[in-house]
């Protein structure tokens, strides 16, 4: 694995106590019952879905580098799609854990979007390199 492929998975590590912390949080929410988290189908929902997403995303990166080096990408072109699998994982929870930061928020905010940055995040990473590797194949 190349320095640059190196540097980004360890960012990506380094956010791994993060989510751990957040499902603590999640499991304490639960716990303790807290108000504004169980009694908010809405929040409860987009928390879950944050904590998974931050999750099965981070490791879905750390994979995928792997395969950066391997791709025959250029250089920038490279740096970009680490670029963009390290923002997957950090852009869609923030939409699903800030578009509904009020525990009386019944309705996401306009925040919301941030799901859908990291979502096109994720899929031109996954296509850059997908077509890096078909050209290579």
């Amino acid at each position: 694995m190349s320095p640059a492929s190196l540097g980004t998975a360890g960012v990506l590590l380094v956010t791994v106590p993060t989510i751990a912390i957040g499902g603590a949080s999640l499991l304490t929410f639960i716990g303790r019952r807290t108000p504004g988290y169980l009694d908010n189908p809405v929040r409860r929902g987009l928390w879950r879905a944050g904590h998974a997403h931050a999750g099965v995303l981070v490791l879905f990166a750390l994979v995928a580098l792997t395969y950066v080096d391997q791709a025959g990408l250029a250089g920038g072109t490279a740096a970009l799609v680490r670029g963009l699998f390290v923002a997957a994982p950090i852009l869609m929870p923030l939409g699903f854990f800030l578009s509904v930061v009020r525990p009386g928020d019944t309705r996401p905010s306009k925040l919301i979007w941030l799901t859908a940055a990291g979502g096109l995040c994720l899929a031109a990473g996954t296509l850059i390199l997908g077509i890096g590797l078909i050209q290579v194949a």
